[in-house]
């Protein structure tokens, strides 16, 4: 009988391990290394012995059009493919496989993003530039997905809040940025691409930062929340969504401020209020701070589009000189615009640089190396963070 007791025991046992952590594995067997990080250098490794070809794709590598920089990786007589990258520069980089020409993430690397409807793996390569993009040992602020009433849009929408350090048992009232997103985000992509938690927790808490509550937002209109997070269901996500340029985003962004001001201890006057954006957030970050110019005293363009469609056909999106004249007499504090060089929207801010020049319309501009890309996005924030509420 005991020993029935036994069995029934370590059966019961066994079955309650398989089930409550079903990725379990006792095979003892050696563990390949992907992505193996020594310093600035990488090795990365997939074992598929059948394969006829693997090939990295990745971003740091040199586009080929609109095509992702792809290299080969050799296989060895383990049937393991490998390949090292030297000398990458500290920033936070995403990659994935190409096996026989079907795209495999790295099974042997747990860090995962979805950028869209794309999901790749990240590596890290820690450094000066990169610093602010981990976990340091330091306050933390508390990051809430919140959803709130869009009367325009006849529905419940999400946004992602940042709170600082502190704000919970605080009094003190605080400024507000609103982050925008670019085209075929949502208000998860500045949190897990753009990094934006860990940037404010490390700026803040350096001294180079003022506390603040960041919103971030999601921009397509027509999805109350990512992908899987709302009534839609689990559909695939795609970039350009029927609202793009329809103007509800600039329309309705009066009832974001709205909650946000209503559900956090912020303050409300103009120069406690900044907005920016990437791309297709930066285009909304101008229009909306054109359309309403004595509601922000600080304004960002990530890498902005600039122009509408020509067939676009709302108010929002006309008069725009005037618009800027007004936002110009109502004595903003900060206009700020970065871009890369290699960025294919450069010539598009080129142009908006000479309109701005031609109204004196003063600003701050910042050129970097790259294109379009989270790299210098993220550098953006880190740089412009410091400049706000001063």
């Amino acid at each position: 009988m005991k020993i029935l007791k036994t069995i029934t025991a370590a059966f019961l046992l066994s079955f309650t391990v398989a089930n409550a952590q079903e990725s379990l594995d006792f095979s003892g067997k050696k563990e390949l290394v992907s992505p193996e990080v020594n310093g600035s250098n990488v090795t990365f490794r997939l074992k598929a012995p059948d394969a006829k070809s693997v090939k990295l794709v990745a971003n740091w590598l040199p586009q080929k059009g609109w095509e992702p920089g792809t290299v080969d990786l050799q296989k060895n007589e383990n049937g393991v493919w490998e390949i090292s990258q030297t000398n990458l520069p500290p920033d936070l980089y995403t990659y994935s496989f190409l096996v026989d020409g079907v795209k495999v993430d790295d099974p042997n690397n747990v860090y995962l993003v979805r950028d869209i409807a794309n999901v790749m793996n990240l590596v890290y390569i820690d450094g000066a530039k990169s610093g602010n993009y981990k976990v340091q040992n330091v306050p933390h602020g508390t990051v809430a997905k919140r959803w709130y009433p869009s009367k325009g849009m006849k529905t419940d929408r999400r946004i992602t809040v940042y709170t600082p350090a502190g704000y919970e048992k605080s009094k003190e009232k605080l400024p507000v940025l609103y982050l925008l997103h670019g085209v075929g985000g949502d208000e998860e992509a500045w949190m897990t691409l753009g990094r934006a938690s860990q940037i404010l927790d490390n700026l803040i808490a350096q001294g180079k930062a003022k506390p603040m509550i960041v919103v971030m937002t999601n921009g397509h209109m027509s999805n109350a929340a990512a992908p899987g997070e709302s009534a839609k269901g689990f559909y695939k996500p795609v970039m350009m969504t029927p609202d793009v340029f329809n103007a509800d985003m600039e329309t309705y962004f009066k009832e974001i401020i709205d909650f946000t001001e209503s559900n956090y201890r912020v303050r409300k006057e103009v120069n406690s209020r900044a907005i920016a954006g990437l791309s297709m957030g930066g285009f909304h970050s101008l229009y909306i701070s054109a359309n309403y110019p004595n509601t922000f005293g600080y304004v960002g363009l990530f890498s902005p589009a600039v122009m509408p469609p020509q067939n676009a056909q709302s108010d929002i999106y006309k008069n725009l000189d005037q618009k800027l004249k007004n936002q110009l007499n109502n004595h903003y504090k900060l206009y700020w615009i970065g871009i890369g060089k290699d960025d294919f929207l450069y010539k598009n801010v080129a142009d908006f640089k000479q309109k701005l020049d031609g109204m004196n319309f003063k600003y701050q501009y910042v050129e970097s190396a790259g294109g379009h890309t989270w790299s210098n996005w993220r550098v953006y924030l880190n740089d412009f963070l410091p400049l706000l509420f001063k």
